[in-house]
């Protein structure tokens, strides 16, 4: 698994269109992944738009692959704002072949938190039924999500999942075809610790949650040390 920052350059009319349409900017991101006149491999990255940085303030991409880019693929001068850092080795990075039940990391997701209601998929718009939802998804994923320590004298308080809870916000895009998509979406920020090895590197080689195309899913990860 390979980690990749680029910087876009909002001067770039491009850029001004793919930042307001999140799957026009995976269409743009998949000319990079793929040849010219090639479909792009499924689950071949995952992408998250992140808070503007460097002293420009341009706006920032963390994409995850399983194959390397070829930048000059995307076809638009002036999209990228400055070179591309060198990519990072996450296997080696993190030492994936050694991960072990027990293990915590700090991370970062952005995510679709919702449940199916009469066969339509519905946002999760309460902070407690998101922070279920994390909690399920970890279960289901290979960690779990530590408590906040409960200081309350009630002994079966319900003890609360440590997680920060941000940047809630309702996606909007359209395909080619003029079909919109709206998902809703939450930056969710914390501590995990690692249950089952082997679930928890398929959950970071396949993301997490739907909305992938539109830049939702990737799960970072930092050691705690």
């Amino acid at each position: 698994m390979l980690l990749h920052r680029i910087l876009l350059d909002p001067r770039c009319k491009e850029v001004r269109r793919d930042l307001s349409n999140p799957y026009e900017l995976h269409s743009t991101l998949c000319r990079a992944f793929s040849a010219p006149e090639s479909k792009c491999p499924e689950g071949s990255f995952l992408w998250r738009l992140e808070s503007e940085s460097g002293a420009e303030m341009l706006p920032k991409l963390l994409i995850q692959s399983t194959i390397t880019p070829v930048w000059e693929r995307i076809g638009v001068p002036g999209w990228l704002g400055a070179i591309p850092d060198p990519a990072v080795d996450l296997v080696a990075r993190l030492k994936l072949d050694q991960l072990h039940a027990g293990q915590r990391f700090r991370f970062r997701l952005r995510a679709n938190p919702c449940v199916v209601r009469e066969k339509k998929r519905q946002g999760l718009l309460r902070t407690e039924e998101q922070e279920l939802w994390l909690v399920r998804k970890g279960q289901a994923h290979g960690f779990v999500i530590p408590c906040l320590e409960s200081f309350d004298l009630v002994e079966d308080a319900a003890a609360r999942p440590d997680v920060r809870i941000t940047q809630e916000q309702m996606l909007r895009g359209k395909r080619r075809d003029g079909t919109q998509i709206s998902i809703f979406s939450v930056l969710f920020d914390g501590i995990l610790v690692v249950d089952d090895a082997d679930k928890f590197r398929q959950s970071l080689a396949g993301g997490i949650g739907h909305g992938k195309a539109m830049g939702l899913g990737l799960l970072s990860v930092v050691p705690v040390t």
